[in-house]
């Protein structure tokens, strides 16, 4: 079996804000197929970004991610082998998530294929370069080398030193200790952050200061303001992946790679 990983979700209180930002900084593309009420879906031509409203009792920020394979009840049968891992199937009115399951940390993930009745949106277009595309998704856990071999034996992707990938997006398995946190806010495992391949970090940069000054609403909260903001900085820039660190205009952290 061989996954991709074709999907990534936030849930925001911003969430048509947040579906303008990527759309005006990194050219994401929006849905054709529009449900204004549920999320707003971009798409790089390859991931597709779902920025889903907050609802009560479910926080804010990157929620999950999801891997299109080519038998679902193939994965699900082989995820059950790994202890913890359990899977459930979704309503209908999911654009991809047609079965949602766990890895053995508890991380959630989305598993569809081609076929699937419910896929729809950025899902089903053809796939297209972009000259800014998604690069990596981090995520932090106590458990790197198992989750290594859960997503290497169950859907194929390639172990890296890193964590996995499918030869284009890399699952980046960064080892979890509450130490680390030392001088900042603690964040608990899980995502951490995303990460942009891009043409030129200095016209990204310069594409995020004239986007600010049109619309201040789409400026990026500030990186590294006071002591804790400086701590928490310094250990994303720890990041293997990325040469430059910013945030969208609701606090996921972004990492910057120049192609």
């Amino acid at each position: 079996m061989k996954a991709r990983i074709r999907h990534i979700a936030i849930v925001s209180d911003q969430y048509a804000l947040l579906g303008r930002f990527y759309e005006a900084i990194f050219g994401m593309r929006a849905a054709e197929d529009k449900r204004p009420e549920r999320a707003v879906t971009v798409s790089d031509g390859y991931v597709g970004l779902n920025i889903n409203p907050r609802k009560p009792g479910r926080p804010a920020g990157l929620d999950h991610f999801g891997l299109e394979v080519d038998d679902a009840d193939e994965a699900c049968a082989r995820l059950g082998k790994f202890p913890g891992a359990h899977f459930v199937k979704r309503p209908g009115t999911r654009p991809f998530a047609g079965i949602s399951a766990n890895d053995p940390s508890g991380n959630v993930f989305d598993i569809s294929q081609k076929d699937m009745s419910n896929r729809a949106s950025v899902y089903v277009e053809e796939e297209r370069a972009s000259p800014r595309a998604i690069s990596h998704l981090a995520m932090r856990t106590l458990n790197v080398d198992t989750l290594k071999e859960f997503y290497s034996e169950v859907f194929g992707l390639e172990a890296t030193a890193r964590g996995v990938t499918d030869g284009r997006v890399e699952l980046l398995l960064t080892p979890w200790d509450i130490r680390d946190f030392h001088g900042s806010g603690i964040v608990r495992p899980g995502a951490d952050h995303l990460g942009f391949r891009v043409e030129s970090i200095d016209a990204v940069k310069e594409k995020l200061a004239s986007v600010g000054d049109n619309n201040p609403h789409l400026r990026p909260l500030p990186l590294g303001t006071g002591s804790e903001g400086a701590a928490r900085l310094k250990l994303f820039a720890q990041c293997p992946c990325g040469e430059h660190q910013i945030s969208d205009p609701d606090g996921i952290l972004i990492d910057l790679a120049q192609r």
